[in-house]
Parts: structure tokens; C-alpha cells; sequence
């Protein structure tokens, strides 16, 4: 049985357990072999005296273990050696200074890379190891860190200490994904101070700061800067919504229908558009345009920048709802038969497939929603997402309303065929089509886009390579998504030093 319960004590000979006060204690002393001096390496025996050591084991059925050693104080038999006596160590189970056996340690250790301190000595506690979350903190905090090899290709990426005021920055293994280094800030001064000192690097994965870039170029000249391709497509849908928005008078009466008697907010909007660009055209500053006609200069300056009053007139919104898919059957259906029954509705379009219940499906008909021919106008987001959707993944309503708003406007169907040949650049690696993408869209119309590929040719090196080569940045999100789960298990009340060793000891082996 002790040999089960205690195998890591087959080195000592153990005289005695018992259960005192809630913990098991076990007396033990050890077996009297000769020993080595650690100065010289002579072997000796000779006793010089005792000395007691308790050290805490883990726990067994819940309860704490004790272990009360006793070691011996020997004298060096080698007259010419600088130490005189020494005392005895029991390798594997009581290190020098050490109060806890290294099964108890390891225990400790793993708690405090899952949970930290508080949670950490909460969780020991319901197993018997009673120790403080100081306790816990201090044996994480004394762990040694991985060792500092850098590889050829890494990654680089912010996260929040505190959302909008304090960042920091993980650089990452673009390869095996393993935390390398975390460093205090964002700045590209730090990050290049970080290169000088861990020379070698060949590709640095990054997003599209500046800061980031600036401070690669400073610090690993040598290195390919790869642009990742994820922030590629979100700029580049986020130019394709400011188009949108400034085209959406084309599509914002696909269905509400021409002709439709405008609101106060609409015609109000028309007749501020009217008098301000009057005043524009006659030379007088924005100002002044504020003060007569009693406007706020954010106002007057929105209104001068917009080229067309429809750019500042936003469609009809209405939300989708569970009854949408059903609308030209029930709109057919009571053109049939202008008497059926919403309950004789209901329980046909729920053998179809229909989740939602009776009372949406009275709102529904009570709005007169299935009498429109045509589902809600889309919003400019909706269609900047179906534009930059892949064809393919389109439902066919879908891609009719799209193809139904690029009819319309002929700006965002020429803008359509960029994105798609944009697509192809990224999916099928072909980062040397780049410059004829770039000039043929300079050479449009389309302000957005134009702007989003000035800020390609700002990144030109970066944004080929990333376009081109396998590596990209998403690794480093990922290792931001965990480094978000280990601040919210600390309720965000932790220093970077504690944040910083737990992802470079967690994420590294994970």
C-alpha cells in the first residue's frame, strides 16, 4: 500500500503514518548511504549531526500530506576541502530550499497555468492542498520561460490590456503557432528594438499597421513582410460599403416603388441639400451657410461633401423575419383564395418548413408585407455583402436582388467584377496581377476603391507577398483569441507580467 500511495518515496525509508489534525503525516529518514561531497566528490558516511525538514506532498483522499524528514549533516573526510560539512539531499523528492515535494510543485504549477491565483488555490483547496493565491502566483512566476529560438517566418499582432487605452503585442511561430515574446506595446520602435535583438528572421506575418511595418523595415530589413490576406478583404469591403452608401439611391426603391410620397424627414433632408449647395455655388463658407440658416457646421459640412442629394436619403428599413421565405407562396395563395383562414395558412406553410408562430405570421399579413412583390429594400451593408460574397455561396433570391440592384447601377456592377477579380488574385495566389488590378481601377470612377488601392500601393511589397506566399496572419488571431480567455479568467485585473507568462508557458504548449 505505500508503495502504491508513495512510490517517489522508495529512496528514504519511511517510519511512520498517521492522520493528526485532517492531514496525514509521514515520518521518514534516509537510509544511511555514503554520500558525495558536492565540493570535492569525496565519498563519506561520517555524521555530523540531524536536521528536520517538512515538506508538503500531494494529497491523498483529500486530505494534505506531510512528510517530516530527516536528513544528516556529514563532514568532509578530505582534509584539503573548502567545505568542512554539507548537508544530505534526497534527489527527486526534497530539492535544496524547497518546501513542497516536486509531485506537490507540479501540481501547483498546472493549476496556476489554468486558472491563476485566486482560482488556482480555490481549485487545490476542494483537493486538500491548502495554499494561499500569493503562494500560487509566486511558483507560477518562478518557472522558467522557453527557450528564445526564433524562427525564419513569424507573426505579429495587438491585443488590449485595457480596450482603447493600453495595448501590447504577441509575436508567434508562423509555423507551429507557438507564443514566442510578448512585448509591452505596439509601437514599431519596440518591435524593431525586439528584431535587432533576435536577428534571423526571414518572413514577418502582420496586418496592415503601419506601426508593424515601419518597425520591420527598421529592425529585419532582410525579411518579406507578408500583408494578411484576411485584412486585405475587410478594407476592401469596407470600401465597397462606402461606395454602396453613396449609390444607394439607385437600389433604395427596389421595393418600396417609384412614386411613393416622401416623408417630412426626406423632403426636409432635400430642401437643407438645396439651400446649402445654392449658398456653395454663390461662394459663401461653410460657416457662414451654418449661421444663416441656423445649422450645426458638422451638418452644412456633411452636406457639401455628399455630390448627390441621395447619398444622404436611406432607403426603408425593415427587419427579416421568419415568414420572408414564405411570401410569394401566401401572397399567391390569398390571391387564390381570398378567404382562407391565417390558422389554414399557418399549417401549410409548417409542413414547408415555417419555425416561427401564429402571432408573427397576423403581424406579418396584418402589415401587408405578402402583398409586396418584393422583399424590404436592401440596406448599403447587405449589399456590400452580397457583392463580396462568392457567387457560389449565394442563395438564388440572393443573387437575383443583387443582380436586380447591379442593374440599377451600373457604379457598383463595374465595381462587382473588381472585387471578383480581386478574389481570384487572393484564392489563386496570383499576387503578380496585382499592378494591372491596381491601375485599372485608379483609372475608374469609384472613389472608395480607388482610395483602398492608393493604400495598396502604400503596402505594395507586403500586400504581393501576401497575396502570393502560403503564410498568413490568422494564426496570430487565434493566439489573440486565447490570449482574451486567459484576461477573462483574471477578470482583467492582472499586470502584463502574469499575463505575459502564462501565454508564453500555456500557449507554448498547447
Amino acid at each position: 500500500m505505500v508503495n502504491v500511495l508513495f512510490p517517489h518515496l522508495a529512496a528514504v525509508e519511511i517510519e511512520q503514518i498517521d492522520r493528526q489534525d485532517s492531514q496525514i503525516r509521514v515520518k521518514a529518514r534516509t537510509r544511511g548511504d555514503p554520500v558525495r561531497c558536492p565540493s570535492c566528490g569525496t565519498v563519506t558516511g561520517k555524521v555530523h549531526g540531524y536536521h528536520q525538514r517538512r515538506l508538503a506532498d500531494r494529497p491523498v483522499d483529500g486530505l494534505p500530506v506531510v512528510i517530516e524528514l530527516r536528513l544528516r549533516r556529514l563532514v568532509c573526510i578530505n582534509l584539503d576541502c573548502v567545505r568542512q560539512t554539507f548537508h544530505e539531499q534526497v534527489p527527486g523528492l526534497a530539492g535544496r530550499y524547497e518546501r513542497r515535494t516536486p509531485g506537490a510543485t507540479a501540481l501547483v504549477v498546472a493549476c496556476a497555468l489554468a486558472l491563476a491565483g485566486r482560482a488556482g488555490a480555490a481549485l487545490l483547496a476542494t483537493i486538500g492542498f491548502l495554499l494561499s493565491r500569493t503562494s500560487v502566483l509566486n511558483t507560477l512566476m518562478a518557472l522558467p520561460e522557453p527557450p528564445p529560438a526564433v524562427p525564419a517566418a513569424i507573426g505579429v499582432d495587438d491585443f488590449a490590456i485595457k480596450r482603447g487605452q493600453r495595448y501590447a503585442t504577441v509575436i508567434i511561430d508562423a509555423v507551429t503557432h507557438r507564443c514566442l515574446d510578448v512585448l509591452p506595446d505596439r509601437l514599431g520602435v519596440t518591435f524593431a528594438h525586439w528584431l535587432q535583438q533576435h536577428p534571423g528572421v526571414q518572413l514577418i506575418c502582420r496586418d496592415r499597421s503601419t506601426a508593424y511595418a515601419a518597425g520591420a523595415r527598421d529592425g529585419a530589413p532582410q525579411a518579406v513582410q507578408c500583408a494578411d490576406r484576411w485584412h486585405l478583404l475587410k478594407n476592401l469591403s469596407e470600401a465597397i460599403e462606402k461606395l454602396a452608401l453613396a449609390h444607394r439611391g439607385c437600389f433604395r426603391d427596389i421595393a418600396t416603388g417609384q412614386g411613393r410620397d416622401e416623408g417630412p424627414t426626406v423632403r426636409r433632408t432635400r430642401s437643407r441639400y438645396a439651400a446649402i449647395h445654392a449658398l456653395l455655388g454663390q461662394g459663401v463658407a461653410n460657416n457662414e451657410i451654418a449661421r444663416r440658416l441656423n445649422l450645426a457646421l458638422n451638418t452644412v459640412k456633411k452636406y457639401a461633401r455628399a455630390q448627390r442629394v441621395d447619398q444622404l436619403i436611406g432607403g426603408t428599413k425593415r427587419s427579416a423575419t421568419l415568414v420572408d421565405p414564405f411570401r410569394d407562396y401566401l401572397r399567391n395563395r390569398r390571391a387564390a383564395e381570398p378567404g382562407v383562414t391565417v390558422q389554414t395558412l399557418l399549417q401549410e406553410i409548417k409542413s414547408m418548413g415555417y419555425q416561427g408562430g401564429s402571432t408573427l405570421l397576423y403581424r406579418y399579413l396584418g402589415q401587408g408585407r405578402a402583398e409586396d412583390a418584393q422583399p424590404p429594400s436592401p440596406s448599403p451593408r447587405r449589399v456590400a455583402i452580397w457583392i463580396m460574397t462568392d457567387p457560389a455561396h449565394l442563395s438564388p433570391g440572393h443573387t437575383a436582388r443583387l443582380q436586380e440592384v447591379l442593374d440599377r447601377c451600373l457604379e457598383l456592377k463595374q465595381a462587382t467584377e473588381y472585387v471578383r477579380t480581386f478574389a481570384d488574385l487572393l484564392t489563386q495566389r496570383q499576387g503578380h496581377r496585382l499592378d494591372d488590378w491596381i491601375n485599372e481601377v485608379r483609372a475608374s470612377d469609384l472613389q472608395p476603391l480607388r482610395s483602398f488601392a492608393e493604400g495598396l500601393l502604400i503596402d505594395h511589397d507586403a500586400v504581393v507577398a501576401g497575396l502570393t506566399l502560403p503564410y498568413s496572419n490568422g494564426p496570430t488571431e487565434g493566439v489573440v483569441n486565447k490570449i482574451k480567455l486567459l484576461k477573462r479568467q483574471m477578470y482583467g485585473r492582472a499586470g502584463l507580467a502574469l499575463l505575459r507568462k502564462r501565454m508564453l508557458l500555456t500557449i507554448a504548449r498547447n
